[in-house]
């Protein structure tokens, strides 16, 4: 019998803690004292759709407080979408403070975009400061410059959805940087006058299509690089040296080459003539058999021959003198 009161009791606890957990008696005594009108089945419909009443009432009860008035229904439907209702909220008291225009749709559109809006918020309130990376540009006489600059910017709420983040910023201001020094005639004009890089940059609209307003761009500092145009003449002049040296290279292989063709055919003749040699012994027994050549002719030929080769002798030591004297 005891057995059955304890079944009995722990039934009733169990129950007790359900009918609890359905029916947030407790979060709608809250809401009520803190004028938000919400009904008992309302929280239990939310309980049953799987959002949790704690994060719909809490927020609401804030917004009614900072004197906003949000849709309960609205709430529900945005937590189910995957947003940050907290966020949503404290966003759209935030700039109902700050005077700034920001409707619920627009904001929970913002935050299903991934971007933090109450972040987006506080920085068009407060603006925030981006330093660029150093930039490197040539003036017009050759001279490199590195620009450091600090860009001011805010949150521009209406084009926050689909607009352009801080890398597009930078990277345009970087680009505006360079175009603005590669115009001026010399370096010095940009180290007299920085503000001139301010001044053309800012002129671009280089904030079109982003999610931030340019306020001011601020040379933070500038250092002299290389002598770029220096540089490129050496390089251009080592070019045209080794172009040059090519061109010798070449002309001395082709002469080389011809030396080597000439001898070539000098050797050529040189064993043509051999081979002639050759044959004449031949001709004259020929010319014997035939009776076309008499010994008296043959001893003539001989004589005419030792004669040409003494000459050639006398000759050759005469030759070398000569060259020796000059």
């Amino acid at each position: 019998m005891d057995l059955f009161f304890v079944l009995i009791a722990g039934l009733c606890i169990v129950i007790l803690a359900l009918f609890l957990y359905l029916v947030p008696i407790g979060l709608w005594f809250k809401a009520l004292v803190s004028g938000v009108h919400i009904s008992l089945l309302q929280l239990v419909f939310m309980r049953l759709r799987k959002v949790p009443p704690t994060i719909v009432v809490n927020n609401m009860i804030s917004a009614t407080k900072a004197g906003l008035q949000l849709n309960q229904s609205e709430l529900e439907a945005h937590y189910l979408a995957g947003g940050r209702v907290s966020a949503v909220v404290n966003a759209l008291i935030s700039a109902d403070k700050a005077n700034m225009s920001l409707d619920f749709k627009t904001a929970t559109a913002i935050d299903l975009a991934g971007r933090d809006v109450f972040k987006a918020v506080q920085m068009s309130v407060n603006p925030k400061v981006i330093d660029t990376p150093p930039v490197a540009a040539v003036a017009k006489d050759g001279i490199q410059l590195i620009a450091k600059a600090r860009v001011t910017v805010r949150t521009n709420i209406k084009q926050l959805v689909g607009g352009a983040g801080e890398e597009t910023v930078l990277a345009r201001v970087g680009e505006g940087i360079v175009t603005s020094i590669g115009s001026a005639n010399s370096h010095k004009q940009v180290l007299e006058n920085p503000d001139s890089i301010s001044k053309l940059v800012l002129q671009k609209g280089l904030d079109s299509g982003t999610a931030f307003e340019i306020l001011s761009i601020d040379i933070a500092d500038i250092d002299i690089g290389k002598n770029i145009g220096a540089q490129l003449q050496i390089d251009q002049a080592n070019a045209d040296k080794n172009i040059a040296q090519a061109k010798a290279e070449e002309r001395r292989a082709m002469a080389v080459a011809s030396e080597q063709e000439m001898k070539a055919k000098a050797q050529e003749a040189r064993a043509k003539v051999i081979e002639a040699e050759a044959e004449v012994p031949k001709a004259m027994a020929e010319a014997f058999r035939n009776g076309n050549l008499g010994i008296m002719d043959y001893y003539k030929m001989q004589n005419i021959q030792a004669d040409t080769k003494m000459r050639d002798s006398i000759s050759k030591p005469m030759a070398t003198d000569n060259k020796n004297n000059k």
